[in-house]
């Protein structure tokens, strides 16, 4: 059972606030991104066990909101074979949660982080691999992003990556991988409740960073309808690369 942490003091919890409104902006903009984004702020300046139930809880928020804007789009059949892999993968990845030390969840996201943004802003040209795998290969994602989803609220990089590669319409892959990543945190969450890692600490900081999360994934969503995809993408992808290297100093330097 996770252990009992006191609550943080009033500049650490303005810092989670202020995480909170940056990761709901980045999940109403992207349909995904409240833990990439909040875990490298809140690891910082919260202990390390009480991020990912946080990060899941406010991700699971940050997705309602932005729904809306690609709810045209949905395609249910397309997202059942990630479904499918997820029922598998976030148990496991709440069991190896549960199993982690602090260190390693820190190292494992910063290094996530910084793997995932490098990787979208050095590419040169894109790659497209069409339908290649089936339906198969994209449970196979979904298993992985089910496992991330429920050791850290990772879900989202991993499906995104993979429809990137299959290629077509941006809204066509966010509205894929976004009511993916809602059910498999929505999982994860109750998941992380029955472990005993969704503490009364861990909810009331949910609660007070509730209202930035949503203010920001309101903003979010406007601003995806009007900016260009290229923009978008280098912003987050430079904010996401920052994080990742602080939150890997961090955990060299404790």
């Amino acid at each position: 059972m996770l252990a009992s942490f006191p609550l943080p003091t009033l500049p650490t919890l303005t810092i989670a606030i202020l995480g909170a409104l940056f990761a709901g902006f980045t999940s109403g903009f992207a349909g995904f991104g409240t833990a990439l984004v909040a875990s490298g702020i809140w690891l910082y300046v919260l202990p390390a066990p009480m991020v990912p139930p946080l990060t899941v809880i406010l991700s699971v928020a940050g997705q309602i909101v932005s729904l809306a804007t690609i709810r045209h789009a949905f395609d249910w059949r397309s997202t059942l074979p990630y479904f499918a892999g997820a029922v598998i993968g976030v148990p496991l990845g709440i069991a190896a949660l549960a199993a982690a030390s602090p260190l390693v969840i820190k190292l494992a996201v910063g290094s996530f982080l910084v793997a995932y943004s490098l990787y979208q802003l050095l590419q040169r040209k894109s790659i497209n691999i069409g339908q290649w795998g089936g339906k198969f290969a994209d449970g196979i994602v979904g298993l992985g992003g089910g496992v991330l989803g429920g050791f850290a609220g990772l879900s989202g990089p991993l499906p995104l990556i993979w429809l990137q590669l299959r290629g077509g319409p941006r809204d066509r892959q966010r509205a894929t991988y976004q009511p993916f990543n809602l059910v498999v945190l929505a999982m994860a969450s109750v998941g992380m409740a029955f472990s005993g890692q969704v503490t009364f600490n861990v909810l009331t900081i949910a609660l007070i960073c509730f209202p930035a999360t949503f203010v920001g994934a309101l903003l979010g969503a406007r601003a995806y309808v009007r900016v260009s995809p290229t923009t978008f993408q280098r912003v987050v992808l430079g904010m996401l690369l920052v994080s990742g290297c602080v939150l890997l100093m961090s955990s060299i330097g404790g």
